[in-house]
């Protein structure tokens, strides 16, 4: 299925990298100001729906009336899902190969806090560790200061959406190869998430890898999702997919998409006052997000905008719904608006093409590097008396 409304679809890989590291940037920017409210509650507050960048929710008052959060959300601010994504986009293009929990000790968690950079939403150059929430903060503790080993320092952090709202990269880095991708993220966000957080990063990044391949469709990536994925992050994903099967709008969406995915969410009815069980590891729930973002773009027929608006309107962690939202509509190949990437880009102050060239540039070599490796393996089979991949 060609996305609805899409002028045209991307071609190479280079194209699928941009549409998606531009596209979870924009979606993430969108979502921003909206995050932690209902769709009545976003209705209220701008007069309907949401249709493309807005201000704070707080207007003038978005320094101190949140003071958990004194994030400027809004006119076009990217928010931590963006710095953790192009943070480990640098990972990538320091490494030059694939990348596991070690990498994020050795890579990851240094960026977060030694190189102070621009951050949109606190307006000064800071450390990325001084916007990062409590989450992603729990890498630096773990890692750096608690020197836990990194392929286990995800247990006991909150289970949330933390590791896979920035797993977009592991997922092109493997492009049309979902099961690489599913096992590399795996390994990475072992470091920052356990249970159904850590396997939502794994479908994630396999739903990237998935949108890269020839021909790929909203439905090939949810199969791909769906092949992957395990226990409740499974079941999760196919109720609200078998739900939104049934919607070519988000608007009739908003609501049945949410009675679908909350039996397997921990936070509650309430986003901003979760439920005692919540982000605690179980094998039975899943995160909300990934589930609702494949739903999203299932019912836009993979169209970036629609699939984007529908993540925002949709609210809750909806900066987080709408980058993954994004990521894959993009790398589908569903054109991001220019409105909305050059207002970003500009209001965020940062180079949303600058990652996806790099990236592009070392998902190339990382890929002569597996078929080197791959021929040797085969070489050396061969010569054990095994067939070779010629005969």
């Amino acid at each position: 299925m060609t996305p609805k409304g899409a002028e045209s679809r991307a071609d190479s890989l280079s194209e699928r990298i941009t549409g998606a590291l531009v596209g979870a940037a924009v979606g993430d920017a969108l979502g921003g100001p909206v995050e932690g409210y209902s769709p009545d509650q976003i209705t209220e507050r701008h007069g309907g729906r949401v249709h493309g960048i807005v201000g704070p929710w707080n207007g003038g008052a978005w320094r101190t009336a949140r003071p958990i959060a004194p994030y400027h959300k809004g006119d076009g601010h990217v928010t931590d899902d963006t710095l953790m994504t192009h943070a480990l986009v640098r990972v990538y293009a320091e490494v030059r190969d694939h990348l596991d929990a070690y990498a994020v000790a050795d890579h990851l968690v240094p960026d977060l806090i030694t190189t102070p950079r621009w951050i949109p939403e606190l307006e000064a150059q800071a450390l990325p560790l001084q916007r990062i929430f409590l989450a992603e903060k729990w890498l630096v503790a773990r890692i750096h200061y608690g020197h836990v080993d990194p392929r286990e320092a995800g247990v006991g952090n909150i289970v949330n959406c933390g590791a896979a709202m920035y797993m977009a990269p592991v997922g092109l880095v493997n492009a049309a190869n979902p099961a690489g991708a599913y096992a590399e993220a795996l390994d990475v966000a072992g470091a920052h998430q356990s249970s159904y957080g850590r396997e939502a990063a794994g479908v994630f990044a396999a739903a990237v890898a998935a949108a890269c391949s020839p021909g790929a469709t909203p439905e090939s990536v949810v199969t791909t999702c769906l092949e992957h994925a395990k226990d409740g992050t499974r079941a999760a994903i196919a109720a609200v997919c078998e739900v939104a099967s049934g919607h070519s709008d988000f608007e009739s969406a908003l609501t049945p998409l949410r009675e679908a995915v909350a039996p397997y969410d921990t936070v509650g009815p309430d986003y901003r006052t979760p439920s005692l069980g919540a982000r605690r590891p179980s094998r039975l729930h899943a995160i909300e997000e990934l589930p609702v973002a494949l739903g999203m773009l299932l019912v836009a027929g993979g169209d970036y905008r629609q699939a984007v608006l529908g993540s925002v309107n949709y609210g809750r962690d909806c900066d987080s719904i709408a980058t993954m939202a994004g990521a894959l509509a993009g790398a589908l190949g569903s054109p991001v608006p220019d409105e909305w990437s050059k207002t970003v880009a500009e209001a965020s102050r940062l180079d949303l093409w600058e990652p996806a060239r790099a990236l592009s540039e070392v998902t190339a070599e990382i890929f002569r590097r597996d078929v080197s490796r791959r021929r040797t393996h085969e070489e050396s089979f061969t010569a054990l008396g095994g067939t070779g991949c010629s005969d």
